[in-house]
């Protein structure tokens, strides 16, 4: 929770995607009287000021240009609501640089396939003979290939840092480290990037454990303790780990640059979900979880997210993925009274359980209308359900809806990715 529960939150503001009510002083002063409430500390008094901006020409859409920029994202994303339906040039050009998300690759399905994207990036395969060409705009995967006799990670990591470009590297992409990912863990490659921080002084993205299923199925990788990674490279921005067998993050430890954490799990334990609220991260900005199966060590319930939806774990939060998860209905009845749905702009539920039930639930919630982005593809709605998202002023992705199992002895419905 927040210390001074008498400061403005961003989800004290409008509710429901609606017009704020009017405050007293907004319209007094012109155009010179709006400026003066958008410094105003109430959310709601800078909303109710944008509105009143549009009443004052090019005068007025320069203030919206400036409300881009706002330390508040509602009063962002409410700019560009107002923005996006103008044509004049200057908004245009604004709006091309403005992205009230970053991460779009996250929204892509997951095909079991290599990564071609990590951290905004194209991925390409690390060959010492080439070297490393562009450190800034691609991410450099190492892999072990068990039928090429290839050397492990550790001694491809190795070869990399002997590269002239190495400290300029920004992403890094760490696929198959042993002929058995599922024998061994990540402690090894773990160990020998900590060793190297003193190289990759510039690296701002990780990803560890880009392993397909016919390499090693994703319940069976054997991961490690990560934590020791966002000590190591304390300017790190993205973290995405794979395979939840093992996985820690402990002790738990304070990070503060930190945007994007992604957990991808067939099976994902309620302890490391404590200990990743355990964290502190006050720039997190994108959390993403995979819960999977129970089947498989997915033995979360919607009790451990509390931290999460509740108490302003993590006040920068813009994107929340509770992805492939076995309990999206429950996650949605808990999610709609929380205070999180609020100030997020993208809610990811994707590869779940989401039924019609559910899907419901989230339409009677006039706070979904504040979100830019609801992932609701991979789940079993039916198409009239769909149709009904369709009325939202909401960017609504409902591709590949599963269908139910008929049979009365196991759960009808499942999640997307557990073995």
């Amino acid at each position: 929770m927040t210390d001074n529960q008498n400061q403005p939150r961003d989800y004290d503001a409008v509710l429901g995607g609606q017009s704020p009510p009017p405050v007293d002083g907004v319209v007094l002063g012109g155009i010179e009287g709006v400026k003066r409430c958008l410094s105003n500390p109430v959310i709601t008094v800078r909303i109710a000021a944008l509105s009143e901006a549009l009443k004052y020409g090019d005068a007025g859409l320069d203030v919206l240009i400036q409300a881009l920029q706002d330390k508040s994202r509602l009063v962002q994303r409410f700019a560009y609501r107002l923005l996006r339906q103008k044509i004049e040039p200057q908004v245009k050009q604004a709006l091309q640089t403005y992205k009230p998300w970053n991460l779009e690759e996250r929204l892509n399905e997951y095909q079991g396939y290599h990564l071609t994207q990590f951290a905004n990036r194209q991925v390409v395969e690390f060959d010492a003979n080439i070297g490393i060409t562009d450190p800034i705009n691609k991410a450099y995967a190492l892999r072990y290939w068990p039928y090429e006799n290839e050397d492990n990670l550790p001694s491809k990591l190795s070869r990399l840092l002997q590269q002239p470009n190495a400290h300029k590297l920004e992403a890094l992409v760490f696929g198959l480290w042993e002929e058995e990912a599922y024998e061994s863990n990540s402690s090894g490659i773990i160990k020998a990037l900590v060793d190297a921080k003193q190289y990759l002084t510039n690296l701002k993205a990780i990803f560890i454990g880009d392993i397909i299923g016919d390499e090693c199925e994703i319940s069976w990788i054997q991961q490690s303790d990560i934590s020791r990674i966002l000590q190591a490279y304390t300017k790190l921005e993205i973290l995405q780990v794979r395979g939840g067998d093992g996985l820690q993050f402990s002790p738990p430890i304070r990070h503060n640059y930190l945007k994007a954490l992604i957990v991808e799990t067939g099976g994902l334990s309620r302890d490391t979900v404590a200990q990743i609220c355990q964290m502190n991260l006050p720039a997190l900005e994108h959390l993403e979880l995979w819960f999977g199966s129970e089947n498989y060590g997915g033995d979360c319930w919607v009790e451990d997210l509390n931290q999460i939806l509740f108490e302003e774990k993590f006040p920068k939060l813009n994107y929340l993925g509770l992805r492939n998860s076995q309990f999206t209905d429950e996650i949605v009845s808990i999610i709609v009274g929380s205070s999180i749905i609020h100030y997020i702009s993208v809610l990811d539920l994707s590869m779940g359980t989401l039924s019609d039930a559910g899907a419901e639930e989230l339409l009677n919630c006039s706070a979904i209308n504040n979100l830019d982005i609801l992932n609701i593809s991979e789940s079993f709605l039916s198409q009239e359900m769909i149709e009904k998202f369709s009325g939202l002023d909401v960017r609504v992705l409902a591709n590949n809806q599963k269908e139910e199992y008929n049979d009365s002895y196991i759960n009808s419905r499942y999640c997307s990715v557990s073995e």
